[in-house]
């Protein structure tokens, strides 16, 4: 992988289905087990390889900047971009341009989700792929609470649906991109989403998608915030490169699947 691959983490979010647990905690940093769940995501990244990460802090910014810093207790560089007013993911990213001046492609990784995936992988499957977006999708048996991605047979992205409320599989957005860096120029000044407003307007300049088949669960909602705490242990193994026992992926997920759509 090349030397300048960064990743930017997007945990500015408002959190707002969790408030009713923890009101005054950023949602990246509610413990899960002995640490805070955003602390898995940096440890995912630094063990395969990964050491430069740009945050996009927003709501509590102060908390997340004060518990990571630079980063050096990680063993990763860490650079902060902090919204001044809620942006959304695209937003957010559009304000850290002046990160990834020196990157073709960057990773991205929702705030409030963990999925087992080899980062690697899905840049190599980006860079052989040439297209402007790579998402990291999962097969859900119950998508009901979901977006869905539709892709062809060659991996290109051919559409999105929205929640439907129907209770069949799908294959949903687990939250992990590589972007190349002439996104930036799709994305409006302002607020802005890339799952509704970014992402659809992109698919004639190549979007695609690699299944995973790993473990996956959000934290958005008390509910699955309590399945998380659950999995600590399991959850922390993988962050450090670890696998998951077998069987358990699917047991994840599809206890994962009566949570919402993230935030």
């Amino acid at each position: 992988m090349r030397q300048n691959v960064k990743a930017v983490l997007l945990v500015g979010g408002l959190g707002t289905r969790l408030r009713s647990v923890l009101p005054a905690t950023p949602k990246p940093l509610v413990s899960v087990g002995r640490k805070p769940f955003l602390d898995l995501l940096v440890c995912q990244l630094r063990c395969q390889g990964i050491r430069h990460m740009v945050m996009c802090t927003g709501h509590l910014a102060e908390q997340i900047e004060n518990k990571f810093g630079d980063g050096r207790a990680w063993d990763v560089v860490i650079e902060y971009s902090r919204e001044p007013e809620a942006l959304g993911t695209a937003g957010a990213i559009k304000l850290a341009a002046r990160y990834l001046r020196d990157v073709h492609d960057f990773l991205v990784l929702n705030g409030d989700s963990f999925l087992e995936i080899d980062f690697r992988k899905l840049v190599r499957f980006h860079r052989v792929h040439n297209g402007m977006v790579s998402i990291a999708v999962r097969r859900a048996r119950n998508a009901a609470r979901y977006g869905t991605v539709r892709m062809a047979a060659s991996g290109q992205v051919i559409g999105f649906a929205e929640k439907t409320g129907s209770n069949s599989p799908g294959l949903i957005n687990a939250g992990v991109y590589v972007f190349s860096r002439g996104i930036l120029a799709h994305i409006p000044d302002g607020p802005a989403s890339l799952e509704t407003e970014v992402f659809p307007r992109l698919l004639d300049h190549g979007v695609y998608a690699l299944e995973q088949h790993g473990t996956f669960i959000d934290i958005g909602t008390p509910e699955d915030y309590a399945r998380a705490q659950e999995l600590a242990d399991c959850l922390n193994n993988l962050a450090l490169g670890g696998s998951s026992p077998a069987g358990e992926q699917e047991k994840v997920l599809v206890r994962s699947e009566v949570g919402k759509k993230r935030e």
